[in-house]
């Protein structure tokens, strides 16, 4: 369940570092906690939904090593977005 482009837009705009960033690990981490979040609603009305859920376990994997990533880089970094994205939920 992709998300639309006005949602992704509006999770880049807020996330981003400089202006015109897309791809830094925050902006990448915020974005997998919104799909995340999706197909986690998704699965709790179709629990038989195997291959939905083997992309979640995914996703969640693909968000873990970005944030190992940036803890590695930037510990301040990391622990502002872990406190954003825990906020938001």
């Amino acid at each position: 369940m992709p998300l639309s482009t006005t949602a992704k837009q509006q999770i880049i705009k807020e996330y981003q570092t400089v202006d015109g960033d897309t791809g830094s690990p925050e902006v990448q981490i915020a974005l997998l906690t919104k799909r995340i979040d999706r197909l986690t609603e998704h699965l709790k009305s179709h629990i038989h939904d195997m291959r939905s859920r083997r992309g979640l376990l995914s996703m969640i994997a693909k968000r873990r090593r970005l944030v190992n990533f940036l803890t590695k880089t930037d510990k301040t970094r990391a622990s502002d977005i872990l406190k954003r994205i825990e906020t938001k939920n």
